[in-house]
């Protein structure tokens, strides 16, 4: 197969993964509606390019917290990447640091935090899943910031898990040979669900925003929060001192009915007004994508699924040709567009087509 746009590699995914692992990994919640709408928004956004303007030399370098990254194209946190390619995380880790930009390792991981921040010398962050039991938290968080992680992202879309048919259909569960590492305090548990994807017996769901605040007594790394979809929440992260925020809808696997990231990006940027740094993610599959979100304020993107399928397809260097290829058309599409910082980009940029 040729492999020259990220469609490429979703279409080997679903050819070559076991279909109950293809399900898991793309399926959304319910109808899919969230899921699908991620796709389809970007397709509503117009490119307005500027022309007669010297575009010889593109830089698409930026920061995010303080880190430089080669290109404002991140990975965001999946769910066990293991069942796609053997140690997963490992070879996604080793990816993002050969492309100089950021991984967001998770809980739902299958390799150790040590493991995978051992081959990471730039930008590697955690996402975090706050539990009933705080003392797993707390000893999560305290061993992050011992390591080298460079910031905390608290997933706070997931009070339980959404309603994801095909995991229900297929009976899913995690394949024998693999153990999630940040899951093994509660091994010994009585009342722990062994179908741990679906572990609502585990996370909390009286987390609040005074857990934020506990969290920040806990350690002094960026809290970034992912899962902000309104400006009214938007306002209360930025009241209660967090450094970033993830635009973001699980990729459609939680709340179905929700808008498009890309579609409520605006709203969140126009609330925060440069106070923390704001991201997003869903529904991104090629460098316009890419432009039209960064036109929207958005300081980076971060991509899940298709790292996934790039993984799929090679581990390290399927995930490292993923990231070179949106970086390329991201290349392409800014010069195309008049652009050759990103400083220079804004919302005039892009408009809206009717529906």
């Amino acid at each position: 197969m040729s492999m020259i746009c990220l469609d490429d590699f979703e279409a080997y995914a679903e050819r070559f993964l076991p279909s109950a692992v293809w399900d898991f990994y793309a399926g959304g919640a319910d109808d899919c509606e969230s899921r699908d709408r991620n796709l389809l928004a970007f397709k509503r956004i117009q490119l307005r390019p500027r022309v007669l303007r010297d575009v010889s030399a593109i830089d698409m370098r930026t920061t995010i917290q303080g880190t430089g990254i080669s290109f404002p194209v991140g990975i965001a946190p999946t769910g066990i990447p293991s069942m796609a390619w053997p140690d997963g995380e490992i070879c996604i880790a080793k990816a993002a640091d050969a492309m100089k930009t950021c991984y967001i390792a998770g809980t739902y991981a299958t390799c150790s935090l040590e493991d995978i921040v051992a081959v990471s010398s730039g930008c590697c962050w955690f996402q975090l899943y706050v539990f009933k039991r705080r003392d797993v938290t707390e000893r999560l968080v305290q061993r992050i910031k011992s390591l080298g992680y460079k910031a905390l992202v608290v997933t706070v879309d997931v009070p339980y898990i959404g309603k994801r048919r095909k995991d229900t259909v297929n009976d899913f569960k995690i394949p024998d040979h693999l153990k999630l590492k940040n899951f093994e305090i509660f091994k010994n548990d009585q009342d722990r669900n062994d179908n741990l994807p679906l572990y609502n017996d585990v996370l909390d769901p009286a987390i609040t925003w005074s857990d934020i605040q506990w969290l920040q007594s806990q350690t002094d790394l960026p809290i970034i929060l992912k899962g902000i979809l309104t400006k009214e929440d938007a306002e209360l992260a930025v009241r209660h001192g967090v450094q970033g925020i993830i635009v973001s809808n699980h990729g459609g696997r939680q709340l179905d009915g929700v808008s498009a990231t890309i579609e409520v990006l605006p709203e969140i940027v126009e609330a925060v007004r440069n106070r923390v740094e704001v991201y997003v993610d869903g529904g991104i599959r090629r460098g316009t994508d890419v432009l039209k979100a960064l036109a929207l304020g958005a300081k980076c993107v971060f991509i899940g699924r298709p790292v996934i399928w790039g993984l799929s397809y090679k581990g390290e260097e399927g995930v490292k040709r993923v990231l070179q290829i949106l970086k390329s058309e991201l290349h392409t599409a800014m010069a195309l567009s008049g652009y050759k910082t990103l400083s220079e980009i804004d919302r005039t940029l892009v408009k809206f087509a009717k529906l």
